[in-house]
């Protein structure tokens, strides 16, 4: 597969699939979560959130990992070592005797997934600049949100003529098409003579100098919080409605639903940032995403845990617009001061923002009661955080 004057279309559709399987590996699963806990004998019922906030701590290791070993390895050996503990991850779920052997699996599985995801961006900024970079990644961008909308009505389809099981066939099924179309079509991208070898010392310097500066912390811990919310969400959404509302049979639709709202988010950031700026466009959205929680709490107060259906919902699309206003840019405005160890930098800023989210999202989904109490609460509690740490970085702003 060789670029000459002009993007390949296998190429293109290379990275998009390697950038989907994240998302695909997350939403997939949800309408199944509760018939996985069950059979392999999850001791409490929220115990169904963890093969998600599992997939997450695999991803965020792999984040700090595969970014440095792709300098030094060179891209596509890199991606190929994830895609084989993807496909491992997948082969341990799907053989799977009991609910402890599912949740390593699915960590090994999230340690390989990071690797597409991470390194086929640095792979496409080897050979493209400009223009043909950004045909590239606005083609990505339009799959990165269709797959949301997609991937829960396929895992319930899987389970109406299947058992759970067969979806994590499905996942071993791309991770291989993915690893061998990686590794007979695609070249290399990033010649040995641009490699730059493994420094612990060069990780660990750059750690520092992230945790140094005011904005870059800030707006990481922030782009945390705001993320431990969508996971608060990701790890309780098929038991609020599947189980809380009664809507099982069209939980795809509802999550295709809350989806669209973070895509459209994405599409009018887009139009916005350049006339608004990032700092003014994300303030404006973090105040929304603020006062549609108080809201929200108050109501979901008096109604004890059980608002309207159509209210809850409302909130959340909302809610997931503001977030899709904020991550972008958040991730942006932290990445802003790093300058030349913007590499190293975007490892220990994913990595960091994503361990909070796993911490606070994955604690708060705990404490689901059979309301969605705990949901809106958390909303709006890390909302809070969100708002204070990047007032703070604002204020200290260099």
């Amino acid at each position: 597969m060789r670029e000459t004057g002009r993007l390949s279309v296998e190429f293109i559709l290379l990275v998009a699939l390697l950038n989907a399987m994240v998302a695909m590996s997350i939403d997939t699963m949800l309408p199944a979560i509760g018939t996985i806990a069950h059979e392999l004998g999850a001791a409490d019922p929220n115990s169904r959130q963890f093969i998600i906030t599992t997939f997450f701590g695999g991803l965020t290791l792999g984040t700090l990992i595969y970014g440095p070993w792709s300098d030094a390895l060179g891209r596509k050996p890199t991606i190929v070592i994830g895609l084989t503990f993807y496909a491992l991850g997948s082969l341990i779920c799907l053989f799977s005797v009991n609910f402890p052997m599912i949740l390593i699996g699915r960590v090994v599985q999230g340690f390989g997934a990071s690797a597409p995801r991470i390194v086929s961006i640095a792979m496409v900024r080897d050979g493209q600049a400009g223009a043909a970079m950004a045909r590239v990644m606005s083609f990505v961008m339009m799959v990165f949100m269709l797959v949301p909308m997609l991937a829960p009505s396929i895992g319930t389809l899987v389970l109406l003529f299947a058992d759970w099981r067969f979806i994590f066939v499905g996942f071993l099924v791309v991770g291989v098409v993915a690893g061998l179309w990686m590794w007979f079509r695609q070249d290399e991208t990033l010649p040995r003579e641009k490699r730059t070898p493994l420094a612990v010392t060069s990780l660990i310097s750059a750690a520092g100098q992230v945790l140094r500066n005011p904005i870059a912390m800030g707006y990481t811990v922030g782009a945390g919080t705001i993320f431990g919310a969508f996971i608060v969400y990701l790890g309780t959404s098929q038991q609020v409605f599947a189980e809380l509302y009664g809507q099982g049979a069209y939980f795809a639709l509802w999550f295709a639903f809350f989806a669209g709202g973070m895509a459209i988010a994405m599409m009018v950031n887009a139009r916005l940032v350049m006339r608004l700026g990032m700092r003014r466009l994300s303030k404006y959205a973090l105040r929304g995403f603020l006062a549609l929680a108080a809201v929200a709490l108050v109501v979901s107060l008096l109604t004890q845990g059980l608002p309207p259906l159509w209210f809850i919902a409302g909130y959340l699309f909302l809610s997931f617009f503001c977030s899709g206003l904020l991550f972008g840019n958040f991730n942006a405005i932290a990445m802003e001061p790093m300058g030349r160890i913007a590499g190293m930098a975007a490892a220990i800023i994913g990595s960091l923002s994503s361990l909070i989210a796993i911490v606070t999202g994955g604690y708060i989904g705990q404490l689901y009661n059979g309301t969605v109490i705990p949901l809106v609460g958390g909303f709006a509690g890390l909302g809070l955080v969100t708002f204070a740490v990047t007032e703070w970085a604002e204020r200290h702003r260099r």
